[in-house]
């Protein structure tokens, strides 16, 4: 009998969007809508559909009102699923609010964390029991891109990563993080210093590796980032089409 997933999950959706003003000067990104459903409620309905019962969405302040909007106009629809919003005091990138005030809540168990603005579908059944399975602390979800010098290319020796190649020239593989990982709280212990503002990124995933405690997890399924106007008219496109396949 494999493992049963977390039931609780992470999404970060403090960031600005800048490089899709100015429309989201008035729309936060995760509520941008593909194929008038926002980009919030695929991430929702993906953990929902593989038993995860409490979700935290991070937000920044300027974006309550927009989510408050958003929780009276679609919650009710998502099924018997817990969904807080928690307020960042300031910028603290993708790990620093998990980091500095989640760690209780996340508790003994591994947790789910992914970015706000991407469509994707990952079984994340099969990508928990990888996680447990191949030794890591931390488990990206890894999908195949025709564009992988764009992205942060995963670099594998077996089930682990030994490294990310940042926008290389001549990426050694098509396989680039979905954003989407699995993270166990002893993960949080490897954090190398008490900023406030935190990459999981920069901050946590390398100091994983360089300890073989990070893995990759090559499923299938799609991906469609959206933090661009190039990509979240293709996002759009693709699903107005009816085409839910990999980027």
């Amino acid at each position: 009998m494999g493992a049963k997933t977390p039931k609780k999950a992470i999404i970060i959706a403090g960031g600005k969007g800048t490089r899709l003003y100015p429309v989201t000067l008035e729309t936060p990104k995760p509520l941008l809508s593909v194929k008038k459903k926002p980009i919030l409620n695929y991430l929702i309905e993906l953990f929902r559909e593989h038993g995860v019962t409490d979700i935290k969405v991070v937000i920044r302040e300027a974006d309550y009102e927009d989510f408050s909007w958003w929780r009276k106009r679609f919650e009710a629809g998502l099924g018997n699923i817990s969904i807080s919003f928690d307020i960042e005091p300031e910028p603290m990138g993708t790990l620093g609010y998990v980091f500095h005030n989640l760690k209780e809540w996340i508790g003994k168990e591994p947790v789910f964390v992914t970015n706000a603005d991407e469509v994707k579908r990952v079984d994340l059944k099969k990508l928990f029991e990888f996680h447990k399975t191949n030794g890591g602390l931390a488990t990206v979800a890894l999908v195949s891109v025709e564009n992988p010098s764009d992205y942060g290319v995963a670099v594998m020796k077996g089930p682990k990563i030994a490294m990310f190649l940042e926008k290389p020239k001549d990426p050694p593989t098509s396989f680039v993080s979905s954003g989407l990982y699995v993270v166990s709280p002893e993960a949080l212990l490897h954090v190398p210093t008490q900023e406030k503002f935190l990459m999981i990124e920069r901050d946590l995933f390398p100091h994983l590796a360089s300890r073989g405690l990070l893995t990759g997890f090559k499923g299938e399924g799609f991906f469609f980032d959206c933090g661009t106007f190039e990509r979240w008219n293709k996002a759009i496109k693709h699903f107005s089409e009816g085409e839910q396949h990999q980027q």
